[in-house]
């Protein structure tokens, strides 16, 4: 099973990218995390929002392969504990699909991707810089696959 993370930023600092780097390093061929980076929407003085989050909505959909199990992370998506993202990480597994998590920008993602996502996850009530997200999402499910292959990292 492959993991890709589709998140909205571009030119994320050294430390995130050192940080999400040792976390793949760390998983498996066949638990394999990959970030593809999707350039934000315009956004400046009297910008138009939801186009910019339209243009973001359309540059991830050209991303999607079809076939894949897609996970929106949004504020109001279900609250996982650890124990439950390795129950949902095996389940896709058994699936048999790629899995794809979806990042939006700094106001979102478009309410079509939201509908279209098979699940909606989320982080934290915090709001959470989007730097900080990627780096935790990809430590995360690095722990996710050390609970399911019962691993020590865990405790």
């Amino acid at each position: 099973m492959k993991v890709r993370l589709l998140a909205v930023g571009t030119r994320m600092p050294g430390w995130v990218n050192e940080g999400v780097e040792e976390y793949r390093k760390r998983l498996p061929r066949d638990f394999s995390l990959e970030v593809e980076e999707i350039a934000p929407g315009h956004r400046g003085r009297n910008a138009d929002v939801g186009r910019a989050v339209a243009q973001e909505a359309e540059r991830i959909e050209a991303r999607l392969k079809g076939d894949e199990h897609l996970v929106a992370l949004e504020v109001l998506g279900k609250s996982w504990s650890t124990e439950r993202l390795a129950e949902a990480a095996e389940q896709w597994r058994l699936d048999g699909r790629d899995v794809v998590l979806l990042v939006g920008g700094p106001d979102g993602l478009a309410s079509e991707l939201s509908a279209r996502a098979h699940q909606r996850w989320s982080l934290s009530a915090l709001t959470l810089p989007h730097p900080l997200v990627r780096l935790l999402l990809a430590e995360q499910l690095y722990r996710a696959w050390t609970l399911m292959v019962g691993h020590p990292y865990h405790r």
